[in-house]
């Protein structure tokens, strides 16, 4: 069974800092492309961050200069380093993989597999 775990999240208060970790696990499985998404109450699930496998990055404009998004092949894990953390950018993050393609993917049609989300809360 091919997982995604997601770990890191938790309650921060206003421009604090978080990494959030996502570690994928499976028979034969290889990560390609990437991402992270988050859905705050209300809202519809939205892309945040992706990296290629070759490490190219792609960032929503409300993240750019304060999150930064990496990643571990030997591990398969990819990372979100959270910083200048606001209450907006409280929600549920998802990791997610497309597995069979390296291109970038704003969908999440796009995306294969899953995880179940780690909570982030931001505190004024």
């Amino acid at each position: 069974q091919v997982q995604l775990v997601e770990s890191g999240g938790g309650l921060v208060q206003a421009g604090g800092s978080l990494r959030l970790s996502c570690a994928a696990s499976g028979r034969t499985f290889s990560p390609y492309f990437m991402g992270w998404f988050r859905q705050a109450p209300g809202k519809k699930r939205e892309f945040v961050s992706g990296i290629s496998r070759s490490g190219g990055t792609y960032d929503t404009d409300s993240v750019k200069g304060r999150f930064a998004i990496s990643r571990d092949n030997a591990k398969n894990t990819v990372y979100l380093q959270m910083n200048s953390l606001k209450p907006e950018d409280t929600a549920v993050y998802y990791c997610a993989s497309r597995t069979s393609s390296d291109a970038f993917g704003w969908s999440e049609r796009d995306y294969a597999y899953w995880g179940q989300g780690t909570r982030v809360t931001v505190s004024s």
